[in-house]
């Protein structure tokens, strides 16, 4: 009798953390996800979910995929999917995203554009990683 292996896949999710009582002034440049729990003085971007716990702050443009977005972004906001302003979320700040999603008691002051959402480009990323670290 023959037994065959089953094959389980496996998933790798890179997910980067900034915590509380943190502060990073400058860009920040991700192919992951990230939580983002603190202040950052500074663009962000990533080719994953973006997304600023209760108590975060981002004073800059955020660039991702999805971004779900509980505490306060200062800057223009460009999601190529999905963004959720939470009901504590603010943005203060011009919005470009394919689809939004604003929780009774989240807040957004700008302009708001749907369906030319910006494309994050594997390449331009790379491209945008290589020279903040060249």
């Amino acid at each position: 009798m023959l037994r065959q292996k089953e094959k389980s896949a496996t998933i790798t999710v890179n997910i980067n953390v900034l915590s509380e009582g943190t502060k990073l002034v400058g860009d920040l440049k991700s192919k992951g996800d990230l939580r983002i729990d603190c202040m950052v003085d500074g663009n962000v971007t990533t080719e994953g979910k973006c997304i600023i716990g209760v108590n975060g702050e981002i004073v800059g443009a955020i660039k991702a995929k999805d971004c779900d977005i509980s505490g306060k972004a200062v800057g223009d906001v460009n999601v190529s999917d999905l963004l959720i302003i939470k009901s504590t979320g603010k943005i203060d700040g011009d919005i470009n995203t394919s689809k939004l999603v604003l929780e009774n008691g989240g807040e957004f002051n700008g302009k708001c554009s749907m369906g030319n959402a910006i494309s994050i480009k594997k390449e331009n990323v790379q491209a945008d990683v290589q020279q903040a670290t060249g």
